[in-house]
């Protein structure tokens, strides 16, 4: 199995959690549980591949995302009183999806012949934070990573690194770099409870 499938799954699982556990905390029945793991889990990479003209985004054209999607919440929702005495588990779990899905992201910039650094980046925070975008707006919040702690932020970062360093090193290694940055970023940012600046009204 090579890296970027390690990614895909790792992204996946780790989103399908934090979108199951997200809806369950806003009590949805079993229904909105299940499609709020699937959208969180591959709502990033369709966008991704609309932008880019794949002709049917990786995402539907292998039913296995939405079956590993599905099962995850499967298994949230019948471990969940034991998943809640986790502390950040949602943040902890975004964290890997997004380190996962920016690295992913980056790398299908560059194989689709989009190796500018504006594109590496744009197409890695897609990828990373709009499956979580979209879950928040379907529970009527304020996305996260307009403010949560350091998240879009370190999602650029890793693609910023991704950019520098696959010219160099080959993708396959540039996607640790970038996944490495990526979830370290984040993690300390979620355990030493750093957020970005805001204008303060008062």
């Amino acid at each position: 199995m090579d890296f970027i499938t390690v990614m895909e799954w790792i992204g996946t699982v780790a989103f399908a959690v934090s979108g199951a556990v997200v809806a369950i905390e806003r009590e949805l029945d079993y229904y909105g549980i299940c499609f709020m793991a699937i959208i969180t889990a591959i709502g990033g990479g369709i966008i991704r591949d609309v932008l880019i003209n794949q002709s049917l985004p990786a995402s539907l054209a292998n039913p296995m995302y939405a079956i590993v999607s599905l099962l995850t919440a499967a298994a949230v929702i019948f471990f969940y009183k034991k998943i809640d005495k986790i502390s950040h588990l949602v943040s902890v779990a975004d964290g890997f999806g997004l380190a996962a899905f920016t690295a992913i992201g980056s790398q299908v910039a560059v194989r689709s012949g989009h190796g500018d650094i504006y594109v590496i980046i744009a197409l890695a925070v897609l990828t990373g934070t709009f499956g979580g975008v979209l879950r928040d707006v379907f529970v009527q919040e304020i996305p996260r990573c307009f403010r949560r702690e350091v998240y879009a932020v370190a999602s650029i970062l890793g693609a910023i690194a991704f950019a520098v360093s696959y010219k160099y090193i080959g993708t396959g290694l540039a996607m640790y770099v970038c996944f490495g940055v990526t979830l370290v970023i984040r993690l300390v940012a979620i355990f030493k409870n750093l957020h970005l600046g805001k204008v303060k009204l008062d």
